[in-house]
């Protein structure tokens, strides 16, 4: 068994190319900061197109043998995969705590959700199975196959540096593919390590690769010839480039967008209930989740009452280091996102939204150079206002007041985003009419952040999503693999030729 290697001991991160660690041959590179502390802890090289083809390269060679590997053998190595990740879990967590800044407990919550789509694909043995159909003709049957596309990629962003790599690569590598990952330049480390443990679990050198890199790095991807299928998550606007780009190159792709999440609290809902898990699903992780709950539309007379039951669990969260005792919320990742964050507050405030709660001179009392920023609530927000419409992705609630849930459904399906949405009460017809109405591509009723499990699909709709299919489950498998329809005829030596006509198989 390989010893774990010590990622804080790398002076610069390395790439990750046919089974080692390789220097890039890119001179330029990136700081990557302890968002606790403001401490540079590594160097990040930025890419150049030498450096993907490198990995793209050693990715093509790979493809052949490992397609050609029985799908029994690549879900043991994944078997083996689980247990690797499992076993160092807080290893794992601890790197995400350390780059990112998010508490340990979160970052072990999310390591446990891309592990469990490893745990789904280990069992593409039986998901890639075709279909199969005797006698469509005189003589003839007709099956199917689903075979892997090459070399595939993936581009994630910081706020998951385990769990959104796992929404893609597993599946893929399960599927037959192989596949270059380009995480994140922010927080480099966890897919590094994650690449060595796969090695260790017995993946062959070559199949999954890590390069990382700024624009340049995601422009090589995007336009290298040997590349078949892009997986993308971060901003819309990106996500749009990125689907624009492939497709100008041929490239499937599925590119997941940004979130303006709304949760819906009706009047009859349990309020305590409903405020309890809106400040975790509006304050985990400080806000910097796809799925996090942004705008809460408080239905009729609720209002009030919801409003100071937030204020209240609000400024009553823990927020400091990532890595102390019984934190409930760390720092943003970098100072400059701080910085966005709380001129969106400046924002809401210029444009009249009630400030409830004001977490822009938030210190954590030992961590003065940390990148933090209290938990901050407004009131009476209007569609209008800065903070409703821009995803800020920081620890910034606001609250939307509407008469009904006609006009809750509404204002959420315009909204050019359609990510995540919830809806509180205690109305089974209430429920069942929103869950029928509401355009949006993931919905919870009593669940504030509606992230589906592994053998579901991740993806929103309208700005969330560019592209037709979502991540991971069975259209993640239909993503990474491409259908092919066999026709079979064993004529005897004496048949009569088919000629000239339209085949009628008749």
């Amino acid at each position: 068994m390989n010893k774990p290697t010590d990622m804080k001991a790398a002076e610069t991160v390395p790439l990750w190319i046919d089974g080692r660690r390789q220097a890039a041959q890119s001179t330029r590179a990136g700081d990557v900061t302890n968002p606790a502390t403001g401490e540079i802890v590594r160097k990040v090289p930025f890419c150049n197109d030498a450096d993907i083809d490198a990995a793209v390269q050693a990715a093509k060679a790979a493809f052949p043998k490992w397609r050609k590997t029985p799908s029994l053998r690549r879900a043991r190595i994944l078997m083996r995969y689980r247990e690797l990740i499992n076993e160092h879990r807080d290893e794992l967590a601890s790197l995400i705590t350390e780059e990112h800044g998010k508490t340990h407990v979160d970052a072990l919550g999310s390591v446990q959700r891309g592990l469990e789509v490893v745990e789904f694909a280990m069992g593409i043995p039986h998901l890639m199975k075709g279909e199969h159909s005797e006698e469509v003709g005189t003589d003839v049957d007709t099956h199917s196959l689903r075979e892997p596309l090459g070399v595939c990629a993936g581009i994630t962003p910081f706020n998951f540096p385990a769990m959104v790599p796992m929404w893609m690569y597993p599946v893929a590598i399960a599927c037959g593919n192989t596949f270059v990952l380009k995480p994140s330049e922010k927080v480099p480390s966890t897919a590094m390590r994650l690449a060595e443990l796969f090695k260790e679990a017995g993946l062959p050198d070559g199949v999954l690769n890590v390069v990382h890199g700024d624009k340049q790095a995601v422009d090589s991807i995007l336009a290298h010839p040997d590349i078949r299928a892009v997986s993308f998550v971060g901003s819309t606007p990106i996500a749009k480039y990125i689907y624009e780009t492939c497709a100008k190159h041929g490239k499937r792709v599925q590119a997941l967008g940004g979130a303006k999440n709304h949760a819906v609290v009706l009047p009859d809902a349990d309020l305590d209930f409903a405020a309890d898990a809106l400040i975790g699903a509006g304050y985990g992780s400080a806000g910097e989740r796809c799925m996090a709950i942004s705008a809460i539309v408080a239905v009729g007379d609720c209002g009030d009452a919801l409003v100071e039951k937030l204020r209240s669990r609000a400024a009553d969260l823990k927020i400091g280091p990532g890595t102390g005792k019984d934190i409930d919320m760390g720092p943003l990742v970098t100072a400059a996102h701080r910085d966005k964050v709380a001129g969106y507050v400046d924002k809401g405030v210029a444009e009249g939204a009630k400030l409830v709660l004001d977490g822009r001179n938030y210190k954590a009392a030992g961590h003065e150079k940390g990148y933090f920023l209290g938990a901050t609530l407004f009131d009476d927000v209007k569609p209008d206002m800065t903070i409703y419409k821009d995803e800020i992705f920081g620890p910034v609630l606001g609250v939307v007041r509407v008469k009904t849930l006609d006009e809750a459904i509404a204002l959420v399906n315009a909204n050019p985003y359609a990510n995540g949405v919830a809806v509180f009460t205690r109305s089974g017809g209430a429920a069942r009419k929103f869950e029928r109405e509401i355009e949006v591509g993931m919905v919870g009723i009593n669940v504030p952040i509606p992230v589906p499990v592994a053998f579901f699909s991740f993806g929103g709709w309208r700005g969330s999503l560019f592209g037709d299919t979502h991540v991971h489950g069975m259209e993640g498998v239909r993503y990474y693999t491409r259908a092919k329809v066999v026709t079979t005829r064993w004529p005897d030596a004496d048949a009569l030729p088919t000629g000239f006509h339209m085949p009628t198989l008749g």
